[in-house]
Formats: structure tokens, sequence, C-alpha cells
């Protein structure tokens, strides 16, 4: 009885000992992967790695992971010089297979995520227009609302509005309903579909040519691919898989 209470113990000291020393591979390893994901992407914020499953050391034997999670914040979105900050930057690789060299990885499947806010969103808009939810039946066909003073639209974008033309607008407002969509997994379009008739010929045109534009998002892994955006009421979010994809780039 002594020598099997004595075995018991052994058995949990030295599982102990190998939970903590599983532990501390998994942290070694998600700062490994951060650092090279950083460092081969050309990232300017370090991602947070976390590498999913028990125990880690035989999957690294294995030379596979069951799933590995990035997240990053401090992506950055850029039109006409304006800056926007792309949050909740997720993409979860599942099935990754690690090279012999341990110097690359590669996922047979991926899911991404990220989300520009209104209020971000409306910082890349066209001078003195605002953007924001279009309400449930336009966002269910991925728009949003643009909306401004048509002068103060116009005259943001550099175009002279006479006296004459100011006074038949009367003040007057323009509201744009916006079609998004997302092209090549890094640029975010904004069209417009509706524009209410203007009483100045060809200012519907140049109004027109103001309010539809592009966001260009920098920074973001090539593990993270993204080819769908829906117009939520609290901002863009963006989604997308893939599979074969490079963790290392």
């Amino acid at each position: 009885m002594r020598a099997l209470r004595i075995l018991l113990i052994l058995v949990i000291v030295f599982g102990g000992l190998f939970v903590a020393a599983d532990r501390a591979a998994v942290y070694f390893a998600e700062g490994q992967v951060a650092d090279k994901i950083k460092s081969s992407q050309g990232l300017t914020t370090d991602p947070q790695v976390s590498i999913k499953g028990f125990p880690f050391l035989t999957q690294i034997l294995g030379s596979s992971l069951d799933e590995v999670d990035i997240s990053l914040d401090g992506v950055s979105a850029s039109a006409d010089g304006h800056n926007v900050e792309v949050t909740d930057v997720q993409a979860e690789l599942r099935d990754v297979t690690i090279d012999s060299s341990f110097s690359s990885a590669t996922a047979a499947t991926a899911n991404g995520s990220a989300h520009i806010s209104y209020a971000d969103l409306a910082k890349s808009a066209p001078k003195g227009a605002s953007v924001g939810y279009a309400g449930a039946e336009r966002a269910a066909k991925g728009q949003v609302k643009l909306s401004g003073s048509l002068t103060e639209v116009l005259e943001g974008a550099g175009i002279a509005v006479p006296d004459t033309v100011r006074a038949l607008l009367g003040g007057q407002t323009v509201t744009a309903y916006s079609t998004v969509s997302l092209e090549g997994g890094n640029t975010v379009r904004l069209r417009a579909e509706d524009l209410p008739q203007l009483p100045v010929p060809g200012l519907n045109d140049q109004v027109r040519d103001v309010v539809n534009y592009d966001l260009k998002i920098d920074g973001m892994p090539s593990t993270i691919k993204l080819d769908k955006v829906v117009a939520a009421e609290d901002g863009l979010r963006f989604s997308g898989t893939g599979t074969d994809v490079s963790l290392s780039g």
C-alpha cells in the first residue's frame, strides 16, 4: 500500500512537471510565432497568438497543431490621407502543419474577421459628409448612409460653388445610400446607388464622383483572408475563409 501511495505521488509530481513544461513550451512557441508573423509581414504591432490543444509537446512531435488563433490591434486603413482604425482583427487557423525545419507552417483552413466602426469610417468620408447605419432594409443590401451639406461636400472636394448655384441649392443637404464591397481582400469600395435629383444640370455627376471612394486597409496579415463585408448596426464587419493558408507569409 505504501509503495502504491509513493507511486501515485510520483505520478502526480511528474504529471505536474509535464504540464508546467508543456505550458512553458506553448508560451515560448506563441512568442516565436508572433515574432515570425510580425517580421515576415511587416506589421507595426505585435500580434497576439494563442496555440490551442493539450498536450502541446505531442502536437509539436507530430508536426501538427490543432488550432492557432491570431488577434491584432492597430491595423489602419487610409483614404485620401485619412487614417481609419480597424479593430477586432482575428484569424482562426485549423489543422496547422509545420514543416520539417520549423520555419513555416500552413493551415488547412482559416477564418478571418475585422471591424470598422461608423465613427471611424466617417473619418475617411468626403469632407463635409458623415457615414452611418442606413437602416435594416438597406443594410441587408450592403448599403450605408452618407449625408452632409451639399455645398460643404462640393467645396470640401475642391469644387467651386458660385453664388448663383449656392442660392439655388439653398442650404440643401445630400443623402446618398452607398453599396459597400470588398475588393482584393484589402480595399473597401463605397458606391452611391441613390442620389436626390439636384436643381443644377451636371451637379449629380459631380456629387457622385465625390461620394464614391475607396478605403484601403493596410497592415493586414496574409493569414487573414477577407472576402465579405456586412453593414451592421455598429459598423462594417468583415469576414472570410481560406484554405492552405501560410502562417509565416
